[in-house]
Formats: C-alpha cells, sequence, structure tokens
C-alpha cells in the first residue's frame, strides 16, 4: 500500500499535485490547515473545503490530522498566525467537519500527529497508564473529543518555542520530543513517529537525520514550503520534491 506523508499545509493547495503525481492509496495529512504569511485567509478556507471535498469523494483513504494552527480556532488561546477577523469562519468550518478531523493516526508501526507523543505530556497530563500499541489511537482521539483544552500549549517550564517534554502533540519540538522518549520506554518501542509542526528546508536531509542522529524512531516532514513531501511503501520512507 502507498501512503503519502504530507506536512504543514497552511493553504498551501500543492497537494493537488502531488496526489496527481503519486496515485497514492492513502494520503495523510499531517494538520496546520490555516495561517499563512503570504496565502489570503480566504484562499486558505476554500482550500480546506477542496481538502474536504476530496476526502468525501475519493476512493484513498484519506486521514486529516489536527495542528495548533487548526486547534487555536476551537480553544480559548492564540499564537502567531491567528486571524481574528476569520475565527468564526473557521471555526465553524473546522467544528463542522470534526467528523473528519482526527489527532493522531497509526498504520503499521508508525504514528503520526501533528507534532509528537511525549511520555512527560501524557504522564503529567492524564496520569497515563493501560495504553497498548492497539488502542493508543483511540484513547488519544477521544481524550481530544473530551478534554480538548488539554491539548492546549502548556506553560510548564515555560518555553515560547515549546521545546519542552510537558508541550502536547500539537506543539512539542524535535529536541524535547526526543528527550521525552529517551531510554527504552514504551512509546519508543512501539512506534516510529512522523511529525510535522516544525518545518525542514530539505526532505531529504530530513530522512538522512532521522536514520542518523534520530535513531529512525523519529521522521520530520514539514517540508511543503519546499516542495518536499514523504512516500511510505514496502516498509521505507522516500522523500521526494515536487
Amino acid at each position: 500500500m502507498k501512503t503519502l506523508l504530507l506536512g504543514d499545509i497552511h493553504g498551501r493547495n500543492l497537494w493537488r499535485d502531488i496526489i496527481k503525481v503519486e496515485s497514492p492509496d492513502r494520503v495523510v495529512f499531517i494538520g496546520d490547515y490555516f495561517d499563512s504569511f503570504d496565502i489570503k485567509g480566504v484562499e486558505q478556507i476554500q482550500n480546506f473545503k477542496d481538502i474536504i471535498e476530496f476526502k468525501e469523494s475519493t476512493n484513498i483513504e484519506v486521514v486529516m490530522l489536527i495542528g495548533n494552527h487548526d486547534h487555536h480556532y476551537l480553544s480559548n488561546e492564540t499564537y502567531s498566525g491567528f486571524q481574528p477577523a476569520l475565527k468564526w469562519d473557521i471555526q465553524d468550518l473546522l467544528t463542522t467537519n470534526m467528523h473528519h478531523l482526527q489527532i493522531t493516526y497509526q498504520f503499521d508501526d508508525i504514528l503520526c500527529s501533528h507534532a509528537g507523543f511525549s511520555p512527560t505530556w501524557l504522564d503529567d497530563t492524564f496520569g497515563w497508564d493501560g495504553w497498548t500499541k492497539s488502542n493508543f489511537v483511540e484513547l488519544t482521539n477521544e481524550l481530544y473529543k473530551n478534554r480538548l483544552h488539554a491539548f492546549n500549549f502548556s506553560h510548564t517550564g515555560y518555553d515560547p518555542y515549546g521545546n519542552h517534554p510537558s508541550q502536547g502533540p500539537m506543539w512539542i519540538r524535535p529536541a524535547a520530543l526526543m528527550s521525552s522518549n529517551k531510554g527504552d520506554n514504551g512509546l519508543k518501542k512501539k512506534f516510529i513517529q512522523v511529525v510535522g509542526h516544525t518545518q525542514v528546508k530539505n526532505i531529504f536531509d530530513s530522512l538522512i537525520a532521522s536514520q542518523k542522529s534520530m535513531g529512525g524512531r523519529y521522521l520530520l516532514i514539514d517540508a511543503l514550503e519546499t516542495r518536499g513531501y514523504v512516500v511510505y511503501e514496502n516498509g521505507e520512507f522516500t522523500p521526494k520534491e515536487i
């Protein structure tokens, strides 16, 4: 099965061309459909609608994850790029389509989320126990439905960049993610985490770094600005540019 992994969208419609080129069986959008410094808000909204329409009409499996630039329209906090003039339009659009959105998704031993799961955050927020590889996705998606604000930016050990193990799966940065998952804990043993949120300038270098400095347990895919994306097929990740 050929899976297409697409990084943060931020209003870009490049996903259309990539899907045409790759003809995947499954597409995973890593989130952040909104907020851009060069694409108008109305175009971001239309692009999100187009993704929803594609998801509803195609035979391809389409997975849409939630990013921090989507979440802050649903929560009581705002961060960079927030568009106050369009808050209610975007909030209504997201709320109406929540049945299409989720926090995390798993296939094989690959765990996809916007920024990654930290055991520190799981323990601090939920006193986490009882999860298994087979129920992790269901439990975390239900947690978002029931405790949305628990996924807000954490001010414990406040770092304005989000580089602290207490940050949740829409905010944590790679260094903190790896630090929290150090050793032989359950998450690191069971999953390869594929995440966006932290931009990489070169998708090819990102895969090399994943293998060398990240032990092959993490892959950063926020590379659409430089036209980069990743294909997973036959147990292998392949970085590409269009």
